[in-house]
């Protein structure tokens, strides 16, 4: 059978991952790929490091010249995370003639027009599915299997981290330092998960779902983002009770005005998909004017659900898929966006809002009178009888109506400023 040549960049996590699967199922690959992809070279940083797979003798080197000096080399796994040197290195492949896959979601976040922009002068490809979700195909679905749909709505849970914790908040009432502390513990939240629960890591990967599904070219620090690092188990009790989950959503909607995106804690209906994704996993709802409802779910992490997505790109690759979809979509290009972002403060929505409140006659129509000549109407609220004794704080929780982010923003500064009201104010999105 045909032998075609490939390699790595890191054998961290994931490049383990995708050196077994084509060391130890090299059957598997040569089935799908009409070839066999022989590892040819793997190249890290330190040699020293205990690796997670056994390599064959003299194929690993910390000499990236052996890629790129090897012309019979055609498809290199670019498995570096952060900014540099993994976009040196990606493009000192692209320029020895290789094509590229690589799971890192920040560097195409961060330099995708650069990176793309180079690949198409040099005639190369990049291959990119492993850099959101894990191994949810949702990169091919989007491109390629829903390409006769004109995609409405786009709304995901893209980080497993954060999901994780959310999960054993909901589930076991854990505070979110003890939730964060036991994802550490098992594997799932790094030792410094900054990136993941503050909503970074969601809202890189949410600018490249939506110029891939809508023409955006917004830049991920652009978009509106909120995480979960502040929010407090009360809120998730209040959830459960209104018959709700909190989830950190990843939102693009397309509309008349332009197309809405943000990151943020939301409410979301019990016993529909998108709630009842627990644990580790990440889940995606596509709406198509053609196909209507997709739902896709799926480990969004780990190695081998990573390592198969890798591997697959390196499939279609080899195979020249990947080259005609690359030059096709013209992902990253100097064409005008199809489509601009909306001015947040115009979009609409439900909203959860949880005040401290002192227990005494008129709070209630002192907050609800904020709220009204903010044109913004009460769809139910929430109120516990104070624990003990007169001047006692409360939580109040109210339900909103539509409205929109602009006037609520404004309501919630007026509302701070009432002296009945304590500091801690609480509002999250509702996501019907």
């Amino acid at each position: 059978m045909e032998k075609t040549k490939v390699a790595i960049v890191g054998l961290g996590t994931v490049g383990s991952g995708v050196a077994r699967l084509l060391l130890d199922y090299g059957d598997r690959t040569a089935r799908h790929a009409g070839r066999t992809l022989w590892l040819e070279q793997v190249v890290v940083r330190d040699l020293a490091k205990p690796r997670d797979c056994d390599l064959p003798e003299g194929i690993l080197s910390n000499d990236l010249r052996k890629i790129t000096g090897d012309p019979e080399i055609s498809a290199v796994a670019h498995l570096v995370g952060g900014l540099e040197p993994a976009r040196s290195i990606m493009v000192s492949l692209l320029e020895s003639g290789k094509d590229v896959v690589t799971a890192n979601k920040a560097l195409l976040a961060e330099h995708g027009p650069e990176l793309f922009d180079l690949a198409r002068e040099l005639g190369r490809s990049i291959a990119f599915e492993a850099s959101v979700a894990g191994g949810i195909p949702i990169i091919a679905n989007i491109s390629q299997c829903l390409s006769a749909n004109q995609i409405e709505s786009l709304t995901a849970i893209l980080n497993g981290t954060s999901n994780y914790i959310l999960t054993q908040m909901d589930e076991r009432g854990a505070d979110y330092a003890a939730a964060l502390a036991e994802a550490q513990r098992m594997g799932y939240a790094e030792a410094d998960p900054t990136m993941d629960v503050d909503g970074t890591d969601t809202a890189q990967k949410l600018a490249i779902l939506a110029h891939l599904a809508f023409g955006a070219r917004v830049h991920w620090r652009d978009i509106p983002r909120q995480g979960i690092d502040g929010l407090d188990v009360t809120d998730l009790r209040f959830a459960r009770e209104l018959g709700y989950r909190i989830k950190l959503l990843a939102v693009a909607e397309l509309a008349a005005e332009g197309l809405e995106l943000h990151v943020s804690p939301t409410l979301v209906k019990a016993g529909t998909p998108l709630a009842e994704v627990r644990g580790a996993y990440n889940a995606v709802r596509v709406v198509g004017d053609a196909v209507g409802k997709v739902f896709f779910h799926g480990l969004g992490a780990g190695q081998m659900p990573t390592a198969s997505a890798v591997v697959a790109d390196l499939i279609d690759t080899v195979v020249g898929r990947t080259a005609i979809t690359f030059r096709s979509l013209e992902l990253w290009s100097q064409r005008e966006a199809r489509v601009a972002a909306r001015d947040p403060a115009n979009i609409s929505g439900r909203s959860y809002l949880r005040f401290n409140v002192e227990d005494r006659p008129g709070v209630m129509s002192e907050i609800t009178g904020a709220l009204g000549r903010r044109g913004i109407s009460i769809a139910s609220v929430i109120q516990r009888e104070p624990p003990a004794g007169d001047g006692a704080v409360v939580p109040l929780v109210i339900m909103t109506h539509r409205t929109t982010e602009g006037a609520l923003q404004t309501a919630m500064q007026d509302i701070d400023r009432l002296n009945c009201v304590r500091a801690g104010s609480v509002r999250i999105r509702i996501r019907d």
